[in-house]
């Protein structure tokens, strides 16, 4: 047995995801400290600029390809690496703060790769939401999307949980209804963006790939839904 005095005061977290979160945060704190001239000289005033125009996911260029069958690698390479690319630093601890709440919990369920996976597939959702579905000459950055892609996932596991308790299954969509109605408000307040659209497809892609890595996932549903 553990002794309680040898416990350590916080829950360890996932090494997948305390990585993930080192990333996003260090790519941010190394541009924020270069805006305001703490390293790299006069030249890294425009470092985010430059990120962006790099790795910012563009839905023009994605058209691009479509429309003219090229994929080079330095516009495919958009598609994952948009959540890296901030706008500031509070934009990056705010995904960053959500990454490991909602990264702790599906990692301990699923595991690293599995969580990993469901991280850079909703990734790919997001920007082909986004992409696809909207007609718009604005960059998408930011790891919001990815992360929502886990709420998605932390929502089917949840839905399994309350069925299995006989609880009401549909409460397991009260979290995304609420950060998308958050976010209604904010927009009719402020005047907010469209990177809804691709909040909605990360989420959407994490709850269809948890359906295929939770085991029996798939056939659970399908029994839910004929039985209903």
């Amino acid at each position: 047995m553990v002794h309680p005095h040898n416990e350590p005061p916080l829950n360890p977290m996932p090494p997948v995801v305390m990585a993930l979160f080192i990333v996003i945060v260090g790519a941010e704190a190394v541009l924020s400290l270069g805006a305001y001239g703490f390293v790299g000289g006069p030249g890294a005033v425009g470092w985010r600029i430059d990120a962006m125009e790099r790795f910012a996911f563009s839905a023009p260029v994605l058209q691009w390809m479509i429309q003219t069958g090229q994929f080079p690698v330095q516009h495919v390479i958009r598609l994952f690496s948009y959540p890296f690319v901030h706008g500031n630093f509070t934009h990056a601890l705010f995904a960053g703060v959500m990454l490991l709440a909602m990264g702790k919990m599906v990692a301990e369920a699923l595991g690293a790769l599995r969580t990993l996976a469901i991280f850079f597939a909703a990734t790919l959702g997001g920007a082909l939401a986004y992409g696809l579905l909207l007609e718009t000459r604005m960059p998408l950055i930011g790891a919001f999307p990815p992360v929502y892609g886990l709420i998605g996932a932390f929502t089917y596991l949840l839905w399994l949980r309350l069925g299995q308790m006989g609880a009401q299954q549909i409460r397991a969509f009260s979290l995304i209804g609420m950060l998308l109605f958050i976010q209604l408000v904010f927009g009719l307040i402020f005047g907010g963006s469209q990177d809804w659209v691709a909040d909605l497809g990360g989420f959407a892609t994490g709850f269809a790939l948890a359906l295929v890595l939770v085991p029996g996932g798939w056939t659970r549903l399908l029994g839910k839904f004929r039985r209903d």
